[in-house]
């Protein structure tokens, strides 16, 4: 099964007798709010204009929980976020694709999400909605009422102690950006570095300039240089599962299934039990 969709695949999709389901998901991490400035409003961007029939749905509300103990966007309650699938249109026997301002995170988040919980058919697309040639609309789309109804697999994802045995193990990959998980800058949680034994791969290096996938050749061999080999139990995390999500979308291109540690770093680094390491080696 294909994860990610061309615009010129989904324009033709569109036009045809069953389109599939299309999610805007547009959100952005942003540090504005520290500062006083207002946050990102991806409902506010949606509004301004989407690709035609497209329906929103909001990152921080219905693909994550309140932050807490367990991290920055934590699992949602799977009634929650079924519930909120089926308002937006969403059913098994029906293709989704999901997009969002370009970055490709929050959209690799709502795949991860629906594909986790039993979705047999979904798709981001590529570069996300600067991808996107056709109109756009500024019209609110109300879907029928869809019929998904999550089923999480018994694989894909990774609680704190499951994550620290694959660093021993397997391989654990480190979405976030180099000096995060050297420990040199930490903007977010409550110290710097990385979980020991995972190695450095931030997801950004995953993209071209122009935010699309780079070929999946290319990303196997990135992968394979980072130690995820054939027969390799791969596992992922980042700051608070958004950007490790796409990783594991990377991985899925390349043909490399991975699992996710949802908390992360916010939820690993919350615990001053839970060993740190610093600077650029594993351990």
């Amino acid at each position: 099964m294909k994860a990610i969709i061309t615009a010129t695949r989904l324009a033709h999709d569109l036009t045809e007798g069953d389109p599939p389901t299309l999610l805007d998901v547009r959100w952005q991490l942003s540090l504005a709010k520290a500062a006083g400035a207002p946050a990102f409003d991806g409902r506010a961007e949606y509004a301004a204009g989407h690709i035609p029939g497209a329906v929103f749905v909001d990152m921080d509300e219905e693909l994550a929980a309140v932050p807490g103990k367990n991290g920055r966007h934590p699992l949602p309650d799977l009634a929650e976020f079924g519930a909120a699938m089926r308002r937006a249109g969403v059913s098994p026997g029906r293709p989704v694709v999901v997009y969002d301002g370009g970055q490709g995170w929050a959209a690799a988040r709502a795949w991860w999400m629906l594909r986790w919980t039993g979705h047999p058919d979904v798709r981001v697309l590529d570069g996300g909605l600067p991808a996107w040639e056709g109109e756009l609309s500024t019209d609110v789309t109300t879907p029928a009422e869809g019929d998904f109804v999550p089923e999480p697999g018994a694989g894909g994802l990774l609680d704190a102690d499951a994550a620290a045995a694959l660093a021993r193990s397997g391989v654990l990959l480190d979405a976030r950006a180099g000096e995060r998980y050297r420990g040199e800058v930490e903007p977010v949680d409550r110290v710097g570095g990385h979980i020991p034994g995972a190695v450095s791969a931030p997801t950004t290096e995953n993209v071209g300039a122009d935010g699309r996938f780079l070929p999946a050749g290319e990303l196997r061999a990135r992968f394979k240089s980072l130690g995820a080999v054939e027969d390799a139990e791969v596992g992922v995390y980042c700051g608070s599962g958004v950007s490790g999500a796409h990783e594991v979308l990377a991985l899925a291109v390349a043909g490399i299934p991975a699992a996710l540690y949802v908390g992360s770093w916010s939820e690993w680094s919350a615990d001053p039990s839970r060993p740190v390491a610093v600077g650029p080696e594993p351990q």
